[in-house]
């Protein structure tokens, strides 16, 4: 339940904001995206198609996180 503040904020207008601003906090925070689908109640399909801009937005990150699962196979 919102406080009467909070009801009458202009993001409270359209309660679809506060949930689109919570699923993309979770996908920039690095949360998996099918996980975050899950949580949302998305298929993966509309998760991409929805979040598109957000998703793409991550490829130097992707690819630090392959470079160090890729160090730690070479290990002894």
């Amino acid at each position: 339940m919102l406080t009467a503040s909070e009801a009458g904020s202009a993001l409270a207008a359209v309660p679809y904001s506060l949930r689109h601003a919570g699923v993309s906090l979770w996908i920039k925070s690095g949360v998996d995206p099918a996980e975050v689908a899950a949580r949302a109640g998305h298929s993966i399909a509309v998760l991409y198609r929805f979040y598109a801009k957000i998703l793409k937005g991550g490829q130097g990150h992707s690819n630090a996180l392959i470079d160090r699962a890729l160090d730690e196979d070479e290990r002894p």
